[in-house]
């Protein structure tokens, strides 16, 4: 069964209740197609009613559904040909992330991803896309030779966060991350990152570092989960939904402040909801967006990226707020 969320359960009661009138329909032979009609006309109705106001928490919800595309179930429909790449020569094969050589649009380019399990299994297994830092390292590996070799690179970021586990540290989490940040920094080739899901803390940011950010609707982009946001500030996790607000982590929020790019559409509801058409229009999107990018010069390239980077937080100053007044 679908997993479903409390703010959908209108949907689903008139789905079933049209259901079950086409059966009555069918089983007595009677004809009840206006009332199925009507009912139908409903759920559009309330569809976009509900999924065109979704609040920040329900599209974290949306953003972490269990039955959200990953890397894998894309990679066949945006890419020609994909050749996987493993291991970081150092220490180990990091399963939570994913990357490799592959034709997009005819063009050679070298793909980076986070990846997160469907099921319990495969998040063991992918460590439920939290990578350790071998994977960032892996990362850097194959971003290099794509440097070498001139090959734009694609990053595709969904993950709760960098592992935090012990090993982690004596590995050196933050110094692989920070390494990722550097070297993707100073690239002179192409580099697109995508939110396809969660984007989590500096584990997220250490892929995001390039000359453009899109993010898929539903995705968000955040310094740390509204979970852990809120047993900061409230020391209560079931904040998590005043959390998600106030962190203003949404695409949406992100496009406003100058963060995101561009937003991808997703399908009614989410992108598990038709896997085709979300690929279809990341296609189309990143495509336009490596047509320009790759008409810049190298040099070019390097010094857009680090301007981009720079302006993020940018603000205002305001001289005459009375902040004594303000706090009495």
């Amino acid at each position: 069964m679908a997993q479903l969320f409390e703010f959908e359960k209108p949907i689903a009661e008139l789905v079933v209740r049209i259901a079950e009138i086409q059966k009555f329909s069918a089983e007595k032979g009677i004809d009840l197609s206006q009332e199925v009609a009507t009912l139908e006309k409903k759920v559009a109705l309330l569809k976009k009613e509900i999924y065109g106001n979704l609040e920040p928490w329900q599209k974290v919800q949306i953003a972490r559904h269990s039955e959200r595309p990953n890397f894998y179930d894309y990679a066949p429909l945006l890419f020609e040909d994909f050749t996987e790449l493993k291991g970081d020569r150092l220490f180990a094969d990091d399963r939570s992330v994913a990357g490799g050589i592959a034709l997009f649009h005819g063009i050679v380019v070298t793909v980076i991803a986070q990846v997160k399990g469907k099921d319990t299994k495969e998040n063991i297994k992918r460590n439920f896309g939290m990578p350790h830092p071998e994977g960032y390292r892996k990362a850097v590996r194959l971003m290099d030779q794509a440097e070498k070799f001139g090959r734009p690179i694609l990053t595709f970021i969904d993950t709760p966060g960098a592992a935090c586990d012990l090993g982690a540290e004596e590995r050196g989490q933050g110094e692989a991350i920070a390494r990722c940040l550097l070297a993707m920094s100073g690239y002179h080739v192409p580099v697109i990152s995508t939110v396809i899901g969660e984007g989590g803390s500096g584990g997220a940011l250490a892929l995001g570092a390039g000359n453009v950010l899109l993010m898929l609707e539903n995705s968000f982009y955040s310094v740390i989960a509204p979970e852990s946001c809120a047993s900061i500030l409230w020391k209560d996790t079931t904040k998590a939904k005043e959390a998600a607000a106030a962190l203003k982590f949404t695409a949406q929020d992100l496009l406003r402040l100058g963060v995101a790019d561009e937003l991808v559409r997703e399908p009614q509801g989410g992108a598990h909801n038709n896997l085709n058409q979300t690929a279809d229009e990341l296609s189309q999107v990143i495509s336009k967006y490596l047509v320009r990018l790759r008409s810049e010069s190298p040099e070019v390239l390097r010094e857009k990226r680090y301007e981009k980077l720079r302006t993020i937080g940018f603000f205002h100053e305001t001289a005459d707020i009375n902040l004594t007044k303000d706090l009495t």
